[in-house]
């Protein structure tokens, strides 16, 4: 039997392996979106574009909100996105007062980022003390999840035809409606 790299010993605190969590397609993909932005924010930051990098904080902010308000019915989801916002808006606030020059002291933008950043870690620490470990919980997640991903498909063919049974993802859908040239 071969060793896994960074295997943990079973326990009621670690999730079954074998479990496939699946998420819609299109959270996915703005999900991979929000990484574009929130890294093209970060590298104005680095780069001391200031106005551009002020600019950024408006997309990566609101795809992050948007993530968050798609997932709301998944609340493993729903707590790690609230967390995810709360350390973007820190990270804003930080970059901002290194902008214009009021990160330092007692209330410079650095200490404040505390705040929502604490926030974001008191959400995480709940889910972990009190949620994710549970077996029952995860299992919910799981169905919850199964459910939105059988939500997005939609029927294949008219139902008159009798083809009511087969299924195809929105995107399919799209892609075959969509004309060639």
């Amino acid at each position: 039997m071969r060793k896994e790299l960074f295997s943990f010993p079973d326990s009621k605190y670690m999730m079954n392996n074998s479990e496939v969590y699946k998420i819609p397609a299109r959270f996915r993909r703005i999900e991979n979106l929000h990484i574009l932005l929130w890294l093209l924010k970060d590298i104005c930051w680095a780069l001391d574009f200031h106005v551009m990098g002020m600019i950024m904080i408006v997309p990566t902010l609101t795809v992050a909100i948007t993530i968050t308000w798609q997932t709301r019915r998944l609340t493993a989801e729903l707590l790690h996105n609230l967390a995810v916002v709360l350390w973007i808006t820190a990270n804003c606030l930080w970059m901002t007062g290194e902008f214009y020059g009021w990160d330092e002291g007692p209330l410079g933008s650095r200490r404040l980022a505390l705040i929502p950043f604490s926030a974001g870690l008191g959400i995480l620490a709940y889910y972990y003390i009190f949620l994710g470990h549970k077996k029952r919980f995860r299992a919910q997640m799981l169905l919850k999840a199964e459910e939105l991903v059988r939500k997005e498909q939609l029927p294949a063919g008219n139902p008159d035809t009798g083809n009511d049974n087969t299924y195809r993802t929105r995107d399919q859908k799209e892609i075959q409606n969509t004309p060639t040239r």
